[in-house]
């Protein structure tokens, strides 16, 4: 099982000539959704209420064939508004975001983490307390038994002092097995430095695959035996809302595929050769590709990145 521990956001985007649309989000949930389009069973550790906005939230969950453990509260949905700019790329500003797991807990919790091949968290839900901290103690549990991704996914509005962002960035790095992040989250974070040196970095604090997608749209894979580069695949961009969270998930989709998943996969992870990692990247890049092909977080399914 893929457990996704993370924040459900009802965004509202605007932009272009199109009036503004509503659709469901988050970073976790987006990559959730992927997963499950990819065919993989996944379990979703999320919150939100049960005002019209969690309407719209528990039905997305529903038609994906998500799993849910933490149940519905009163607290209001979570929500954001976008607003596109020329390229597609959606700057948010939130206008309330709920973030409280105390629903995740007793026996369902317990059996929910031990159940985990893998856990992928990051976003918000991995700074923004109270929930954090039960995030991290999910992760931190799971570890000895699962494999861990990490996505920062960095929101500077809601986290805007850098050194603690930094810190708390580097505590997941140092758990995670796989990490991805943008170039603008490395560039946020280490302002002083290239990306490249971030990677390296991050690498020798314990991960076994780094990534990096550009704003040109190149994604890179470090690895303990070299860098592997794929080039965006050219296609009409509606907009970019998502395509790092399809890219996500489907590099994990490609490794399980791949047998590099799991704890008893570590070595063989940190082996993984260049030229798988571009095999990796290269699914990732086609998956990026068709959710940029069109309106909001619309990952591809398994039957979309088969035809070429």
């Amino acid at each position: 099982m893929f457990l996704v521990v993370g924040e459900a956001v009802l965004d509202v985007v605007a932009g272009g000539v199109e009036p503004p649309s509503s659709h469901v989000g988050g970073s976790p949930l987006n990559v959730a959704v992927g997963l499950a389009r990819l065919g993989l069973p996944v379990t979703l550790v999320t919150r939100y209420g049960t005002d019209p906005a969690g309407d719209q939230v528990h039905a997305r969950l529903q038609a994906e064939g998500i799993a849910e453990v933490v149940p519905r509260d009163q607290l209001p949905t979570s929500a954001a508004h976008g607003v596109l700019d020329p390229a597609g790329a959606a700057d948010y500003d939130f206008d309330q975001v709920e973030w409280d797991l105390s629903g995740f807990s007793g026996e369902i919790a317990h059996e929910a983490v031990e159940a985990a091949h893998v856990v992928h968290a990051g976003s918000l839900a991995s700074v923004l307390e109270p929930g954090a901290e039960t995030v991290l103690h999910i992760v931190e549990d799971a570890r000895p038994h699962a494999s861990v991704s990490f996505d920062p996914n960095v929101r500077p509005r809601l986290n805007p002092d850098r050194a603690a962002a930094r810190e708390n960035v580097e505590r997941y790095v140092r758990l995670a097995d796989v990490v991805r992040a943008s170039e603008s989250d490395l560039s946020w974070l280490y302002p002083d430095r290239r990306a490249e040196r971030t990677a390296t970095e991050w690498m020798e604090m314990g991960p076994s695959l780094v990534v990096v997608s550009s704003g040109s749209g190149e994604i890179v894979g470090y690895t303990r035996q070299g860098v592997a580069r794929v080039a965006a695949l050219q296609t009409d961009v509606e907009d970019s809302v998502g395509a790092g969270d399809s890219a996500m998930a489907a590099i994990l989709a490609a490794l399980e595929e791949r047998s590099l998943l799991g704890p008893d996969r570590r070595d063989q992870l940190k082996g993984i050769s260049v030229a798988t990692v571009r095999e990796v990247l290269d699914f990732a890049a086609r998956a990026a590709a068709i959710t940029v092909s069109r309106s909001g977080p619309n990952p591809p399914t398994r039957k979309e990145l088969d035809v070429r």
